[in-house]
């Protein structure tokens, strides 16, 4: 045999390639094990150093378990090839191909067979790493204590175990796909293939049975693949619920089991044309699967679904259906949900008012788009603070229960004076304080009061802010070095700055090794070069409180709006809400972005100064959690661990009963008859929005005594009207303070009378003559009118509409509350508070919360509101003029100075008119 040698001038280009590839792959290692000590580093800090481990030894345990598995078939089968193919069976006509591989040397074509081999399990090795979470979740399943209807299954299976077995079943599939191309071209590289078109086309018998080995194999695999397609069914929707219908269950099981038979049958008829090379069996029984696949699973399905199910729907699906409302109830916790009726009546007196006063006085009259605008105006104090969100919340102040609104005031960083590395990663290191106040009380501006305020923070209560320095929290950079030679700027005084040194245990400590190390990681020759970071300096990385919690915990959904609470100590502590959810749960009907099954299990704490992390359990019925807790020990307390102060601010998550809430309103209904023709469906009532659309209704905190309830509490509402209808017809409550608290309670109007819904007032709003003259006067001098959400309030028997006003200057960011609009069945009353609304439909006084004397607010010509506005928007512009001229910057210090200068220019010729 005639060995034709590889010429040096194309084995140079061939090594360049390989060594190039080499260094990247190198490359690739080298960062990924910075990064892996860092992460390190960082689990040390906050000290789930069992979450790194146990990540970490599951990752490398599947990337051998997939890389080393694709690694050993491949090869195996190669090398065998290339044994069995040493002496080429056929000669010079198999020469025509001119295919340059087949000039190599046998050593360099094997050398080549064993480089490829590596570096595609390589790869698996890498994509393998991705299943660590299946893997734990396979061998360490909970069982649910529930069957699937179908095959009497642990749900526990599908959830824990199922996905694992369908990645092997696709990575094993394309393993066998890929050894048998693999290994043919290998064949034909080695002459074992003789094809000259159009007649002669034949195989060397060592490769005919090598190769239809991997076949057979690959039949043989498709018998489980096919047994999980089975399974799969509890997944399908064909019909008109989620899961398996009438069509699936009479029609897909036993074709399923036809093909596993097909499929072994197959395989053996392979393995014969092994033996004897008669390839028309193999054939046949390959075509016969694929007809029944095409047939069964396609054309046969759907003739049964549009001639036999469709025109006999609700006979033939009712079984399904029931068992769709079964497990859909179950998977969302709405079986949990307790039903009473709520018998209306439109008897309410100030009497019952004064009797639930503790309600009235905490109906919410700020909505948080407008009380951030104003935060932002009144409170920022400095161009690179940032109020990003106001949270709802309850406190004891000065011994009386109340709500109240909180947003923090952190750094932004796009927005410094000045972004240079060190102002963003040395001076310019925290956020400072938070803007606390009661959701009711107005100044006699308009204008939100403050229990807390300023820089540093002023507390007018009991409640008192002692550790203001925001380290961690939603708007923070990528990393921070504290205890650093450059001094942290800690808040403004006047023209000056107040300087701090970092006192927390936060931030990994460095030294001139980990100094070296974090520069690699983040990509920062500067850092490396910096002389203000010394070995007593430490780094503070991943301060995104939700990033932070994901971290430790990267298996749960983290809920999108952490929220801020003040500790009886003064400290600020964030908490964020952990679910667990699954796709895999049978017949329950999946929602977007979550799966099909959630429980909220988890309630992360997060110390905004020194970042200290605390996951408590709290929902510990939850299979997924459990589980969860077994696989990273110690990682859990339960949720009597937390302290009772803390425990006092956990709150039932908005998202998940705005899930719970979508999902009700169909499922309440149970009978599966009611439900296929939807009599009974509810929907959650639209609000306006700016853009003139209509936006499902968000559900509300509100503190209220519910029906039967010894004292008021901290509750969470949704309501829900009829479907195609605007009236009333339940509201569901969340229970968010112990020992009541996760316990969801629907109350149902009698469908017999009239309850009207937040779409009706809405309209009657509209219509009321008094109201929208004056709507319509301020709009023509020049204010913005925001109407705020319309709040429905049960109290006693009845329902009580809230809606408040807001006035702004045309382009200005200064609401001002200017009206509260109150409903109550027949009657609309539109006054300065909401205590002069109450006693203009009920008469009396119902409520005093200390606001500012009706005397104090006197009522205003049409013109004032605007002219006000203006000259607060003078004087927030020449304010930030200020700040930009002690800053240095000429060009905002001229814009603002523009804008001041036509505000008052716009007020004196309103007054010169009005002259």
């Amino acid at each position: 045999m005639t060995i034709i040698r590889t010429p040096r001038g194309q084995a140079r280009p061939m090594r360049g390639m390989i060594v190039f590839i080499a260094a990247l792959v190198l490359l690739m290692i080298f960062l990924r094990v910075i990064g892996l000590i860092t992460d390190w580093f960082w689990f040390q800090e906050v000290g789930y150093q069992t979450v790194f481990t146990v990540t970490l030894l599951a990752k490398i345990k599947t990337g051998l378990l997939f890389g080393a598995g694709f690694f050993t078939v491949l090869i195996v089968n190669l090398l065998i090839a290339f044994r069995l193919s040493r002496v080429p069976l056929y000669g010079d006509p198999a020469a025509a191909f001119g295919n340059p591989i087949r000039e190599m040397e046998p050593a360099v074509l094997k050398a080549l067979i064993i480089a490829g081999s590596l570096l595609i399990g390589l790869f698996a090795a890498v994509n393998g790493t991705a299943q660590w979470e299946s893997l734990l979740l396979f061998l360490n399943p909970t069982p649910f204590g529930v069957q699937d209807p179908l095959f009497m299954r642990d749900i526990g299976f599908y959830v824990f175990q199922f996905p694992f077995l369908m990645h092997l079943d696709g990575w094993l599939k394309f393993v066998l796909i890929v050894t048998a191309v693999a290994t043919g071209f290998v064949y034909l590289v080695r002459r074992s293939f003789l094809f000259i078109p159009p007649r002669i086309w034949k195989i060397a018998p060592a490769a005919r049975i090598h190769l239809s080995i991997l076949v057979a194999l690959f039949l043989i695999w498709g018998v489980f693949g096919t047994w999980m397609d089975l399974n799969e069914l509890l997944f399908t929707k064909r019909g008109v619920v989620f899961g398996p219908g009438y069509t699936d269950v009479t029609t897909q099981i036993w074709i399923l089991k036809l093909m596993m038979g097909l499929y072994g049958l197959a395989a053996l008829a392979v393995i014969f044309f092994a033996v004897r090379p008669d390839w028309r069996i193999p054939a046949a029984a390959i075509v016969l699967l694929i007809l029944v696949s095409v047939l069964g699973r396609g054309i046969y399905p759907s003739l049964i679904q549009k001639f036999q199910v469709v025109p006999n729907e609700i006979a033939a699906e009712k079984p399904y259906l029931e068992k769709n409302i079964q497990y859909t109830r179950l998977a969302y916790g709405l079986t949990q949900m307790e039903e009473q009726e709520f018998p209306t009546e439109e008897n309410l007196t100030a009497r019952d008012l004064q009797k639930n006063n503790l309600t009235v006085k905490n109906i919410r009259l700020w909505n948080h788009a407008p009380l951030l605008m104003t935060y932002s105006q009144l409170q920022e104090m400095r161009t690179y603070y940032k109020f990003t969100g106001v949270d709802n919340d309850r406190y004891t102040i000065n011994g009386e229960y109340r709500q109240v609104m909180l947003s923090p005031r952190e750094i932004s960083y796009p927005a410094l004076p000045s972004r240079t590395w060190v102002n963003e990663h040395l001076t310019y290191t925290h956020g400072y304080g938070v803007v606390l106040g009661p959701v009711n009380r107005v100044s006699a501006e308009g204008l939100p009061e403050f229990f807390i305020k300023d820089i540093p923070p002023v507390s007018t209560t009991s409640l008192k802010v002692t550790r203001p320095e925001i380290y961690f929290g939603e708007n923070s950079n990528e990393y921070v070095f504290v205890r650093a030679k450059q001094p942290e700027f800690d808040y403004p005084v006047g023209d000056k700055n107040v300087y701090s040194r970092y006192e927390g245990t936060g931030g990994v400590p460095l030294s001139f090794l980990k100094k070296l190390i974090f520069a690699v990681r983040f990509g920062s020759i500067t850092m490396l070069l910096s002389d203000d970071i010394t070995s007593e300096s430490r780094i503070v990385y991943h301060r995104n409180v939700r990033e932070r919690v994901a971290m430790i915990a990267p298996f749960a959904r983290l809920d999108h709006d952490p929220y801020l609470v003040v500790s009886p100590e003064g400290r600020l502590v964030w908490f964020v809400d952990g679910y667990t959810t699954t796709d895999r749960f049978p017949y329950s009907e999946p929602t977007p972005q979550v799966g099909n099954y959630i429980r909220n299990t988890i309630k992360a704490v997060v110390d905004a100064y020194d970042g200290t992390v605390r996951l408590y359990v709290s929902d510990p019925a939850d299979p997924i959690i459990q589980t969860y807790t077994r696989i990273f020990p110690g990682v859990f307390k339960p949720m009597a661990e937390m302290p009772e102060a803390l425990r006092n601010h956990v709150r039932y998550p908005a998202g998940l009963l705005a899930i719970q809430a979508r999902l009700y309103q169909a499922y309440h209904m149970q009978d599966a008859q009611v439900f296929y023709n939807k009599e009974d469906l509810w929907s959650i009532p639209g609000r306006q929005t700016g853009g003139g659309h209509q936006q499902a209704m968000d559900p509300y905190y509100t503190i209220m005594k519910l029906p039967g309830a010894e004292k008021e509490e901290f509750i969470l509402l949704s309501p829900f009207t009829p479907s195609m209808k605007d009236n009333m017809s339940a509201w569901m409550a969340a229970r968010c303070d112990a020992p009541h608290y996760g316990k969801v309670v629907v109350y149902k109007f009698p469908k017999q009378k009239l309850v009207y819904g937040p779409r009706q007032i809405e309209a009657r709003i509209d219509q009321d003559t008094v109201i929208s003259q004056q709507l319509t006067l301020w709009q023509q001098h020049g204010s913005n009118v925001i109407r705020g959400s319309l709040l429905a309030i049960p109290i006693e028997k009845s329902i009580l509409y809230v809606e408040s006003l807001y006035l702004a200057a045309s382009n200005g960011q200064l609401p001002e509350l200017k009206r509260v609009i109150v409903a109550y069945g027949n009657t609309i009353a539109m006054e300065e508070t909401l205590d002069l609304s109450l006693q203009k439909i009920f008469g009396g006084g119902p409520v005093r919360d200390r606001e500012a004397p009706a005397e104090a607010r006197k009522p205003t010509t049409a013109a004032e509101p605007s002219d006000r506005l203006s000259a607060l928007e003078a004087l927030g512009h020449l304010r930030k003029a200020q700040e930009f001229l002690r800053q240095g910057n000429w060009a905002g210090f001229g814009e603002e100075l523009k804008k001041t200068v036509e505000s008052l220019t716009a007020i004196e010729k309103k007054g010169g008119r009005a002259k």
